[in-house]
């Protein structure tokens, strides 16, 4: 008897050719359901609707086609046991030697700007997942397809094997098909867990789902020892995945860490033309400016050294002045919104160069994930936007409006510095950044040392509250004429009195922003 193949996939990319050569190469008849029978059929294809093969019909508006005793038990029948082949023979079922499968296209769906629930819950999988299933727990007995991409690879398989897969091969498709409802079943918990009225709350469950698809396989990872692989979350692209590569080398671990550590900065500033430099996900220069080329030279100039092989976002697209000086050092990466056409020109003459064009460099996730010895740690996103409604200008000198704004910006870069993190401005321009340090007096002194004689009457910002009053001092005694901290320190009103006696103004804004 032939062997028999159950075909019945929404995605029909190269289905055709592929029923093709199982008919005419090796002799399978094909069942199938819905659409894929009449793609079949139209191709002149040999096939056998589900409905005919079982004796019943679709029902439900299609809800139910491939629910049957004679497609599960042809799927989950074992071979090699005498009472399932008994079974089979007496319920007049034949067995299934090939099951090809991919599901309902659920997260395209969702990604739809218009999407309703109603439209959602339609493109829930029901049958597909259960048909999946089944093939990957008998894969000792048959094969199972849920990607268009392993149709070669199976095909390549009976040519090599005398018209059978290994079991090794079976046992890899069964891994995927395992991974692939999954993560199906991951992405339409998250969708209806956003559905609630309390979706912060929820978000952080009592289960949590890591799934991915692998992207590349990266040259290393942070070091050359280490193996690394970029993974997409979802079906649709979003993010870095989606991001447009107009030129330069494939993009390394480092490039990416950098790249999401610069996107998150970058995205503090919408109303203003921006730039930062990044070098090991901590800013090296970032600076507003009247143009984007003007906000680039800020920020290059805030820390040149630093800037050589640095990773720069920009907030607008990519003008030709801005790519002239985009050029005229070693940078690793360039992301932006977008590129005009002359700028493209002008890059292309540092053809190692990687610009990436990100539409939509606001959008960042918004949980943040922390692999631990024996599980992860899961937190919300840190993107609480700046209220300055509900800062507190604790001293006796009051900020100027100028002053004011100073401080937002500087508070807006500490926020994206490895803590402890201390942030020195002017003219909405970095001038010194202590970073990552055992202790926040040694921030204070980097950072100031960084600025030199930009720190006189410059600002500061601390992503944690002063313990003791001495960074306050030493802030001061280098012209700081300004400071922007959480506060909540036990010993404030030291902190509060030195400004008062030095003539500073010192704000509390009520939040921190450690980075860790």
């Amino acid at each position: 008897m032939a062997r028999l193949a159950l075909l019945s996939v929404s995605d029909k990319t190269g289905l055709v050719d592929f029923a093709r050569s199982l008919v005419a190469e090796f002799g399978f008849d094909l069942i199938s359901s819905g659409g894929t029978a009449q793609a079949l059929k139209d191709a002149g294809l040999p096939v056998t609707k589900v409905a005919d093969y079982t004796g019943s019909p679709e029902i439900l508006g299609g809800r139910v086609k491939t629910l049957h005793p004679r497609i599960h038990g042809g799927i989950l029948a074992r071979r090699d046991v005498p009472q399932d082949v008994a079974d089979l023979e007496n319920n007049q079922i034949r067995p299934i030697d090939l099951v090809v499968v991919n599901l309902y296209p659920f997260e395209s769906t969702i990604a739809q700007p218009d999407v309703t629930l109603p439209d959602a819950i339609e493109q829930i999988d029901i049958g597909g997942p259960a048909m999946l299933r089944a093939a990957a727990k008998n894969y000792a007995h048959l094969t199972v397809l849920c990607d268009p991409a392993l149709y070669e690879a199976y095909l390549e398989e009976l040519r090599q094997h005398d018209g059978n897969a290994s079991l090794e091969f079976r046992q890899e498709c069964a891994i995927k098909a395992f991974s692939h409802t999954s993560g199906y079943d991951q992405a339409i918990a998250f969708y209806l867990r956003g559905q609630g009225s309390e979706v912060r709350d929820q978000s952080l469950s009592q289960q949590y789902t890591l799934e991915g698809t692998q992207l590349q396989v990266l040259r290393y990872g942070e070091n050359p020892h280490q193996e690394a692989a970029w993974y997409q979350s979802g079906a649709v692209a979003s993010g870095w995945a989606a991001a447009k590569k107009l030129q330069g080398k494939e993009l390394s671990y480092n490039n990416l860490v950098d790249l999401e550590a610069a996107r998150r900065i970058i995205a503090e500033f919408t109303d203003t033309p921006a730039a930062t430099i990044i070098k090991h996900t901590n800013p090296c220069g970032v600076a507003l400016g009247n143009s984007l080329v003007e906000a680039y030279a800020k920020a290059f100039n805030a820390d040149s050294t630093s800037a050589f092989g640095g990773i720069v976002a920009l907030n607008q697209s990519i003008d030709a002045a801005t790519a002239t000086e985009l050029t005229k050092t070693f940078l690793e990466c360039v992301v932006a919104p977008g590129c005009e056409a002359e700028a493209q020109e002008i890059l292309a003459a540092k053809s190692k160069l990687r610009i990436l064009i990100l539409p939509q460099l606001s959008a960042g996730p918004k949980e943040t994930v922390k692999v631990i010895a024996g599980g992860f740690l899961v937190q919300a996103a840190d993107d609480v936007v700046a209220d300055t409604n509900k800062w507190q200008v604790v001293t006796q000198k009051q900020p100027t409006p100028e002053q004011f704004a100073e401080l937002l910006f500087a508070w807006k870069v500490c926020k994206h510095v490895k803590s402890n993190a201390i942030v020195v401005t002017r003219d909405r321009t970095t001038a010194g950044v202590g970073a990552g340090q055992m202790n926040r007096v040694g921030s204070v002194q980097i950072a100031l040392e960084q600025a030199g004689k930009k720190a006189n009457g410059g600002f500061l910002a601390s992503d944690g509250f002063f313990p003791f009053d001495d960074s306050v001092k030493t802030a001061a005694a280098a012209g700081i004429s300004a400071i922007v901290q959480p506060g909540g320190s036990m010993r404030d009103q030291d902190s509060i009195n030195a400004a008062n006696d030095l003539g500073l103004v010192m704000v509390f804004t009520g939040i921190r922003h450690f980075l860790h």
